[in-house]
């Protein structure tokens, strides 16, 4: 099964089992979410074949029968008999082996093709709007729960916060028949390497940036990156469209929000739909968090109407019935903890902030690194930092519903 069909069963609701192998701290740091209810199951494939090596061909057969074995001794009786199995490992080898070896059995399985590395790469687009004067396409990237956007007019268009995997913006343009004509950060990331400075260089465009994220926050060294500055209240012309760019320093000193034709907020990492950003990731929680309270209650004074559309969701039942990530400022007011904590006053919001940081990954250094231009990572080492999912809102986001 490849990774669009099972997204596509798991936003269906469908009844199946998820069976990862991968080892428990591996599944602990990352593994597949649903928005809906899904059966869960992880045991590690180094119980079930300890002998071998499950990556040589030759040895497939024994570990199959090894598998096998282990499922009628120990597994046997907690697979379900009226849905099918999904099995899930790293790279799509051994949870080969467990779905050959649950079929040999009768049971209904299935393996994700390519593993979590695959998930990994995998990016569904779902469109916000979209007519002549404006279009605006959500780029959800599952496995991080990171999301871009491509903003487009008269067949011109931005790209705010994208990935690193360039191709699906610029497929996205050649489907839809847009140039590209500029390329907007919310602010410096932390939890994923941007794609902004290498789309920008690719298509030969702008990049944009405000200068307060052009510093290291942890070395204090400047960005080696060529870009544009973005300051508060600049109007950015996309076809007839217009984006104003509002400065909102709390999750870093230069996050920005994009207010598009004064309907969409582009919130980056300050709003999210269940929770809001953190103010630690730049080493400075205490002073930053007042500043953050500040930029919030100025976004809350926009008009309830406003549609919100985040940088980041921490699980996939964020989304509404049509899949979008996206909200009236109005509901996340009344429902969104973190929102109604800043209408409480300065004082409980900083309380509430520094009590719910939840870890700080050590990996997010390095990321900001890599995305000011002060490290040049391979791909290896750009898969191995962004393992996981993002981490940039509060700890509550991140709790079981």
């Amino acid at each position: 099964m490849d990774v669009k069909a099972l997204k596509a069963k798991l936003d269906r609701g469908e009844a199946l089992l998820l069976l990862d192998v991968r080892r428990p701290e591996d599944v602990r740091r990352w593994r597949i979410e649903a928005r809906r209810p899904l059966e869960f199951m992880n045991v590690p494939y180094a119980e079930m074949a300890p002998e071998g090596d499950p990556t040589d061909p030759a040895q497939a057969p024994h570990q199959v029968e090894q598998v096998k074995r282990y499922v009628e001794a120990r597994l046997r009786e907690k697979l379900p008999q009226d849905k099918p199995v999904v099995v899930v490992c790293a790279r799509g080898v051994t949870s080969a082996h467990v779905a050959q070896a649950l079929r040999e059995l009768g049971v209904a399985a299935e393996h994700l093709e390519g593993g979590m590395e695959a998930w990994g790469r995998f990016y569904e687009i779902q469109t916000v709007a979209e007519s002549p004067d404006l279009a605006i396409y959500q780029i959800a990237r599952p496995a991080r729960g990171c999301l871009s956007y491509v903003v487009a007019s008269q067949g011109r268009a931005v790209v705010v916060d994208p990935l690193r995997h360039l191709d699906e913006y610029t497929q996205l343009a050649e489907q839809k028949g847009l140039r590209l004509e500029r390329v907007l950060d919310t602010h410096a990331h932390a939890d994923h390497i941007s794609g902004g400075p290498a789309l920008a260089q690719k298509l030969g465009v702008p990049y944009h940036l405000h200068p307060y994220d052009g510093i290291h926050p942890i070395d204090v060294l400047p960005a080696t990156i060529p870009f544009d500055y973005l300051r508060d209240g600049q109007a950015i012309r996309v076809g007839s469209a217009e984006l104003i760019a509002l400065h909102i320093p709390g999750h870093t000193l230069g996050n920005m929000a994009f207010l598009v034709e004064g309907r969409y907020l582009l919130t980056g990492d300050s709003v999210f739909i269940d929770s809001i950003a953190r103010p630690d990731l730049g080493g400075r929680g205490e002073a930053w968090a007042p500043l953050h309270h500040r930029s919030l209650k100025k976004l809350l004074e926009l008009p309830e109407a406003t549609i919100v559309l985040p940088g980041h969701y921490a699980h996939p039942r964020e989304a509404n019935d049509e899949g979008l990530f996206a909200a009236p400022l109005g509901e996340l007011k009344a429902k969104n903890e973190g929102l109604r904590k800043v209408q409480e006053g300065e004082r409980a919001f900083v309380e509430y902030i520094l009590n719910s940081l939840p870890e700080f990954p050590p990996e997010y250094v390095d990321i900001k690194r890599v995305n000011l231009g002060l490290l040049l990572p391979d791909e290896a080492k750009a898969q191995e930092l962004e393992l996981g999912r993002n981490v940039c809102a509060l700890a509550q986001a991140y709790q079981p519903a």
